[in-house]
């Protein structure tokens, strides 16, 4: 353990020992800046028979959809129910951002997209969107699209990429390979357009020592903001029927593993990228394996900082650039 000396200053600008997404959204906005989750009726290349049908092993999206957020009404009523929602549990949010989150939201044609992200930014004290996709689902128009839209509005695209190994990426029937991700972020951010990136750490088939060693391949991406979620065992998916199959091929964390896990993670990642959440929460009817009892995200976060300063450690304090750089330095 380093001897406990305290840390005043990062370069993040606050005192949190890793660069936090809620820190960069107050000093952005001034404020608490509020994500209202939609479901515009979109589905995937991954469903439709585009590329195949069922899905991704591990996803079903009801896990993770809140409950004003549905298809069955408008873009502009579902703002409305989500700011209601909201308002009961955060009363101080100073602006809104649109967060188009089930499934494929870049799939469907240029003139639809627009309509509905045009939608959602015509409602009052919507400042900007969050556009949940895929890789493989982006193109040139629809960027430039975004980059205009983007000139006056917050506007970043989030991409599922969920593993940096194509053995992995096969295996979940994710439908493309690592170099579909690094060639969609590489195309976003040239357009100036923020981006994040999604990673599942648990997946089958992945070593803790496989897990580890994205830290140095996420670090060199062109990366805004990441989340990152451990694997969970959810009711009604492919994963669900695998697990109670041959268990034996999960190597699922415990909540302690998982916090130990992410402090050495985080010491080797790129301290340029803001980590906006490091665990996934899901309903607990849904979760089929052990889960972690009632912890919930604020309480793990709460717990894992607790244990960054223990070790008087941060985000970035082993992270050692690599000569081959894809990252922007703009970023």
């Amino acid at each position: 353990m380093m001897k406990n000396t305290k840390i005043h200053s990062f370069p993040w600008g606050h005192e949190r020992r890793f660069n936090a997404y809620s820190n960069y959204f107050k000093t952005l906005f001034g404020g608490r800046v509020q994500k209202l989750s939609i479901d515009a009726g979109f589905t995937c290349p991954n469903r439709d028979g585009t590329l195949g049908t069922g899905g991704c092993t591990f996803c079903n999206n009801d896990a993770f959809s809140p409950s004003y957020c549905t298809p069955d009404i408008s873009i502009t009523e579902q703002i409305e129910k989500g700011i209601s929602f909201h308002s009961k549990r955060y009363r101080k949010s100073v602006a809104y951002l649109a967060y188009f989150q089930s499934y494929t939201n870049t799939y469907a044609a240029l003139d639809e997209l627009k309509k509905k992200y045009e939608e959602a930014l015509r409602y009052p004290g919507v400042t900007g969107l969050i556009i949940g996709t895929r890789p493989d689902c982006i193109s040139d128009e629809l960027l430039d699209h975004l980059a205009y839209l983007g000139s006056d509005h917050y506007l970043a695209v989030e991409y599922g990429l969920e593993s940096c190994y194509d053995r992995t990426l096969e295996r979940v029937n994710r439908g493309h390979g690592f170099a579909s991700s690094v060639a969609a972020l590489e195309k976003t951010a040239a357009k100036g357009i923020n981006t994040g990136a999604h990673f599942i750490f648990g997946l089958p088939g992945e070593s803790r020592e496989d897990m580890m060693n994205e830290a140095g391949i996420i670090s060199d991406l062109p990366l805004k903001t990441v989340k990152f979620h451990q694997l969970q065992i959810i009711a009604g998916t492919k994963m669900e029927e695998e697990y109670r199959s041959n268990p034996e091929d999960f190597d699922l964390f415990t909540w302690e593993e998982y916090r130990d896990f992410l402090v050495e993670f985080l010491e080797k990642l790129n301290p340029g990228i803001i980590v906006e959440r490091f665990t996934g929460e899901s309903s607990p009817h849904l979760i089929r394996d052990r889960g972690w009892g009632r912890l919930r995200s604020e309480e793990m976060v709460r717990l894992f900082e607790k244990r960054l300063e223990e070790l008087n450690t941060w985000q970035g304090r082993l992270y050692t650039p690599s000569q081959k750089k894809i990252r922007d330095k703009s970023l």
